[in-house]
């Protein structure tokens, strides 16, 4: 669950609007739940400007689904599937109606269990994976190391990658190499790939 960053959504907090696709403008209630924190507009932008040649017919993993903002904008943006995975019911029951009302119900998967737990135990590839785990938390490093280790990735997978602006990725596992990064804000984020 995405948690940390203050949410900066006023009013309608509790809502995620879909920036790019097909569902361009869709809002979507997500669970009220402390600290969960979609990925704002202004970062999503960048990211699917940076993705835009890969997401088209690609499998993406949502890690920390949170909100699902990430795996639904791709799904809207002509991506062939995505897995979410998150250990809140709520967020993955949230998710799940989200797809079933976009039509898109058999184009998503939810997992309602720990990152690690889902990347020791799944038989997926991916094409693109989003790892966005509560900040301040030291989570990130251990989540990309497990998902190195699943072998479940291949030479052009990309990872995005959103921390805290401090939080450190000096122990980045070496199979990845940080293609793209940007800061806004209190957030950092990048796009890895796997390094030949």
């Amino acid at each position: 669950m995405k948690k940390g960053a203050r949410n900066r959504q006023s009013g309608n907090s509790r809502q995620l609007r879909l920036i790019g696709g097909q569902w361009r403008g869709r809002r979507l209630q997500f669970p009220d739940q402390a600290g969960l924190r979609p990925t704002t507009d202004r970062v999503r932008e960048t990211l699917f400007n940076w993705l835009a040649p890969y997401v088209h017919g690609a499998w993406c993993l949502d890690l920390f689904a949170g909100s699902g903002a990430l795996g639904l904008e791709a799904l809207s943006r002509g991506a062939d599937g995505c897995t979410f995975v998150d250990t809140s019911a709520a967020a993955m029951t949230a998710i799940a109606n989200h797809l079933v009302a976009l039509g898109a119900g058999n184009k998503g998967i939810c997992h309602n269990q720990p990152a690690e737990s889902f990347l020791s135990q799944s038989d997926e590839s991916w094409d693109i994976v989003f790892v966005d785990p509560p900040f301040g938390l030291d989570l990130a490093i251990p989540a990309l190391a497990s998902l190195a280790g699943t072998g479940r990735l291949h030479d052009q997978s990309l990872v995005y990658l959103e921390t805290g602006k401090g939080e450190s990725i000096h122990h980045l596992p070496t199979v990845f190499e940080v293609h793209r990064e940007k800061v806004a804000g209190e957030v950092a984020y990048r796009l890895l790939r796997v390094s030949a």
